[in-house]
């Protein structure tokens, strides 16, 4: 049966309601809506389908499975795209640039979309790293009712026996330049690492943001895990349409669901997976949305308390499949609620608490892809955030895996990503050397570009656990070794990483959670006395605009003043 929601508290009923009305209900006509369409609820249904990576490239399909779920649950679903920036194209060169800026773009422009028609409801699909956030944030910030559904990770590829990744594939770059392997074995390497459409395979940035979406409350249970080709997809995101129908019925909104307790639910799963060191900006910009304080060091006070028991790559030896395979993001959550870290009473899009989400899952035997917490890989988590007089704003390591988590050596400094690169190709470096990258935060890169290529060179020539990298740009999920990314503040603003010569004694330790130079203040202050701002060519464009007005990395490289400032919200319009 046909459920009936009132019009006159509807968003929808300024473009619906009334004599007045009538030439914007003809465009609805001329799209072939009748009069019972455009009388029921409009639904947002976007998604960041492009043709620029197998991130994207199945969302279309599934949602138009989404748009069958809110039509059979008395919706009228309409459908729009936003874009994306695929960070594994955009790597290694100026696009990068373009990745975590495309963050807050795809949230104002969903928030442009649904102000500009005023739909009731939203559902939103995403594949590629940025691109669920950038939804999650928007979805807070307008604070209709909402259900986040990700688009699946990619299979994982067969290599020559083995499960490879496209972090393989970087790694083989490194290989080759250090002579280890020949263009034949890169070749064939290339093309088998990506057999399929989806996100990128192991615990990298877009599969740590999808659990996520299921930790937090905004996506359904088990919605996170199938991969992308497996048509139970579209039980899933049927089931997300006809969610977001009863969520509007019930008035449950986004934050009712997005409370600091869920977001510290979230920041224990990243811990607990090993997640990407990119939830740490993630997490404060959906928080940030919502007004709610919760910053680099609350989302470090969390990953210091959390085990680390999800055995996935990069660090670790499993992807998402095998994951999906043993029973999802919900045996970790289980675990996690089981030993009294997780708080069981946020509410879901369910409607009901992530208690009552858990209570049937039972952890799976036979199997070592999630680990006990009583027997876990690490009793911390996979995450760590530092601080200290070369980062006073903080900075993030992801230590999943990591043997060694203490490093002191002397600093070789880059001012680009591209002189660290190509040092590293034609190893002009040292066996205990600390790599700094500056210039390449939020506002001096602009767009803090991630370091994959230079870190998975560092690994395929087999220095990955014998140097260290530090930089106030970031990583990708797929980073692993002694990496240290969003060092604050940045360099463009004067932070202590620009003031660093060649030859000064870094110390790093991720046990107490320090990063420090073996400088005095006093010379630390004379180096900032004789400092001059360094300028770079985006003198125009977005990337110009978005370096006047981006926040620092330790609140979530946020770009505008967030739900404190709010006078109104959309959703009571």
């Amino acid at each position: 049966m046909t459920k009936k929601y009132g019009k006159s508290i509807l968003p929808s009923r300024h473009v619906t309601e009334g004599p007045e009305r009538a030439p914007h209900r003809s465009y609805y006509y001329a799209m072939g809506l009748g009069k019972k369409q455009i009388a029921q609820p409009f639904v947002g249904v976007v998604t960041t389908w492009n043709e620029a990576a197998p991130c994207n490239i199945t969302l279309a399909r599934q949602a138009q499975v989404v748009k069958k779920g809110v039509a059979a649950a008395g919706g009228t679903p309409r459908e729009f795209t936003s874009i994306t920036v695929t960070d594994g194209i955009a790597m290694g060169h100026q696009g990068m640039k373009s990745s975590l800026v495309s963050r807050d773009v795809i949230a104002d422009s969903v928030e442009l979309t649904v102000r500009g028609h005023c739909y009731d409801a939203l559902v939103g699909l995403a594949g590629c790293d940025k691109s669920l956030p950038g939804l999650m944030m928007a979805m807070v910030r307008l604070n209709v009712p909402s259900v986040f559904i990700y688009g699946g990770s990619i299979m994982p590829g067969k290599f020559r026996g083995k499960d490879v990744t496209v972090v393989d594939v970087f790694e083989g770059v490194g290989q080759f330049n250090a002579g280890k392997v020949d263009e034949a074995y890169l070749d064939e390497l290339e093309q088998v690492a990506c057999p399929s459409g989806g996100s990128c395979g192991g615990q990298f940035t877009a599969n740590t943001m999808a659990c996520v979406s299921e930790a937090i409350g905004l996506a359904l249970p088990g919605s996170a895990g199938a991969p992308a080709p497996y048509e139970s997809r579209d039980m899933h995101a049927f089931a997300s349409g006809e969610t977001v129908m009863e969520l509007l019925k019930n008035k449950i909104r986004p934050r009712d669901i997005v409370t600091l307790k869920a977001l510290q639910n979230a920041a224990m799963v990243v811990a607990a997976t090993g997640g990407s060191t990119n939830a740490a900006l993630h997490l404060p910009a959906i928080a940030h949305e919502a007004g709610i304080k919760f910053d680099l060091h609350d989302v470090g006070e969390i990953f210091k308390r959390t085990p680390y028991i999800a055995d996935l790559k990069p660090g670790g030896r499993y992807v998402a499949k095998d994951l999906y395979d043993v029973g999802g993001i919900a045996i970790v959550m289980k675990e996690l609620l089981d030993a009294g870290l997780l708080h069981g009473d946020c509410i879901t899009v369910t409607g009901k608490t992530q208690a009552e989400n858990l209570k049937a899952i039972k952890f799976p035997s036979g199997q070592d892809v999630v680990l006990p917490i009583k027997n876990p890989l690490s009793p911390t988590g996979g995450v760590v955030t530092l601080k200290g007089n070369l980062a006073p704003e903080g900075a993030i390591v992801k230590v999943a895996g990591m043997k060694n988590l203490h490093f002191k050596g002397p600093a070789l400094c880059f001012d680009s990503e591209e002189d660290a690169f190509e040092a590293v190709s034609k190893n002009k470096y040292k066996a205990g050397d600390v790599i700094v990258i500056r210039y390449e935060g939020p506002r001096g890169g602009p767009g803090m570009r991630e370091m994959l290529s230079t870190t998975a060179a560092l690994y395929g020539q087999g220095a990955g656990d014998s140097v260290a990298l530090i930089t106030d740009g970031r990583f990708s999920g797929g980073t692993r070794g002694f990496c240290v990314g969003h060092i604050g503040p940045e360099a463009a603003v004067g932070g202590p990483i620009a003031l660093l010569k060649d030859g000064d004694i870094i110390v790093l330790d991720a046990v107490k959670g320090t990063l420090n130079v073996e400088l005095s203040d006093a010379e630390l202050a004379k180096r900032k006395s004789a400092w001059k701002p360094r300028e770079n060519d985006y003198t125009s464009g977005t990337l110009w605009k978005y370096a006047q007005i981006v926040g620092p990395a330790e609140n979530g490289a946020v770009t505008h003043p967030g739900g404190k400032a709010e006078k109104h919200m959309y959703a009571d319009i």
